[in-house]
């Protein structure tokens, strides 16, 4: 089977073909960085990171672009609350973002571009939509003609009448029409702002990202992706405005997540019930919230609480369990293989298979998960065996590492926790103390690895540990 992707501008799964074999330009809308991201923002952060490992554990070379808007009203409205400036605003915010999703086990994107450092593509853009007519200057502002493109409403499946009901309409004499949307605000005094042909300003939400995937990834790109509440209006907007200067796809595959609920209560401010990644990242390992986002299909809504969240930590667990298992074993294994490591091997190899089908029918997370339990529950099986060698051990434990790599469920041992290496040395350490009774020194290591999270458990092949 070949990978197909759903694609929310056709509403069906194409098969995915690049437009350039062998390699794929990925542009996922970014954070405006006025704030700390919080849960709901965390599930397209992790997701694409997925949908990125897996393109690239498929052979492709890909080539991932994640945005920072970080100059906007937000921007300009947290600067006066704080008594500082955007710019700074800006970095202080684009620093907890970069924590964040290293603390969630994200890659970084290949590059992240700031539209502050994009101003004169971004000028360049609309000043090409105002020669073609689509665009028009009034009293400072630029203003897209959203009549002028006969298309607009394509990708949300809206038709013009029904835009009434997605676009929040301002009185606005200044607009041909009150549905066309701004490209170029003409700056109020004292704000921040660059110099443009229509005077001194700044752009508008939608035209940066048009810009910035035009400059970074080509005229059409591969694979755009986002939040559901990104296709209408600010995915729609750039298809409006990147089709009127090209007059080619945006697009070949659009990809949006669905929401996250708190409690199946919605994310609002209303309701003060947002959790930042930034706090619950005190409290929740990133293997578990990982885990969370991606047992549920991506274009579901997804519902956090206690509940499904200790699911997913003892979900994880099960897995790092057996992992552990494997490794311990590995140390007394024997060498020679037999019978049973051909029918490993084809089971292993199975399991491999059923992943791949799963994962390149719409990027099936959830149903991908099951294959992971499925070797979970061989290598337990394999485990029971008086003798096992250290072949099939080995095969276990890299196919577990496969499918780390798409998912990043196993715990980094750089992540600040004790190395495994010094873990094992500990229990030899203590294993020779008790021996010499030397109780004190004994419990000492035990109380050491305990303040570590390090479980021991005796087994009739040793003591063996496991993290909690």
């Amino acid at each position: 089977m070949t990978l197909h992707i759903y694609d929310t501008l056709s509403r069906e799964k194409k098969e995915f073909v690049p437009l350039e074999p062998g390699k794929v330009n990925m542009y996922v809308c970014g954070p405006t960085v006025y704030d700390y991201i919080h849960i709901g923002n965390a599930r397209p952060v992790i997701f694409f990171d997925v949908v990125r490992r897996y393109l690239e554990v498929s052979g492709y070379e890909v080539n991932y672009v994640v945005n920072f808007t970080d100059v906007d009203d937000k921007l300009i409205r947290k600067a006066e609350q704080l008594g500082t400036t955007v710019p700074e605003v800006a970095e202080r915010f684009i620093g907890a973002f970069n924590e964040n999703i290293a603390g969630l086990g994200v890659h970084k994107a290949t590059i992240n571009p700031r539209v502050t450092e994009n101003i004169p593509e971004i000028v360049a853009f609309v000043q090409q939509l105002v020669d073609r007519g689509y665009a028009y200057e009034s009293g400072g502002d630029v203003y897209f003609r959203i009549n002028k493109f006969a298309d607009y409403g394509k990708l949300s499946h809206q038709n013009m009448d029904e835009l009434q009901l997605g676009i929040r309409i301002e009185v606005d004499q200044r607009k041909e029409n009150g549905q066309d949307f701004v490209l170029w605000k003409a700056a109020k005094p004292g704000e921040i702002h660059w110099e443009s042909p229509w005077g001194p300003g700044r752009p508008g939400w939608h035209i940066e990202c048009s810009a910035m995937a035009r400059k970074y990834l080509g005229d059409t790109l591969d694979i755009h992706g986002g939040g559901h509440d990104l296709q209408f209006p600010h995915h729609e907007c750039e298809v409006a405005q990147s089709e009127s200067v090209t007059g080619k796809p945006l697009a070949r595959y659009w990809m949006h997540n669905g929401f996250i609920n708190i409690n199946n209560e919605k994310i609002s401010k209303s309701l003060g019930n947002g959790i930042t990644v930034n706090e619950l990242l005190k409290t929740v390992k990133s293997t578990t919230i990982r885990y969370f986002i991606l047992s549920s299909h991506y274009r579901s809504p997804l519902n956090f609480s206690d509940e499904t969240i200790a699911q997913a930590e003892n979900s994880v667990e099960r897995i790092t369990n057996c992992i552990g298992n494997l490794k311990h074993r590995l140390s007394v294994a024997v060498s020679a293989a037999s019978e049973a490591e051909l029918e490993l091997r084809s089971s292993i190899g199975a399991i491999q298979d059923g992943f791949r089908s799963r994962m390149d029918d719409d990027l099936n997370t959830p149903d991908a998960i099951t294959s992971i339990f499925e070797l979970v529950a061989v290598a337990n099986q394999y485990l029971q065996r008086p003798v096992v060698s250290a072949e099939g051990l080995e095969m276990l434990i890299e196919a577990f590492a496969l499918f780390d790599k798409v998912f990043g469920l196993l715990p980094d041992e750089e992540d600040g926790e004790m190395l495994d290496a010094d873990i094992d040395d500990l229990i030899v350490q203590r294993t020779e103390a008790r021996q010499s009774k030397n109780w004190a020194r004994a419990d000492e290591i035990r109380d050491l690895l305990a303040a570590q999270g390090i479980v021991l458990e005796d087994t009739p092949q040793g003591i063996r540990w496991r993290r909690k």
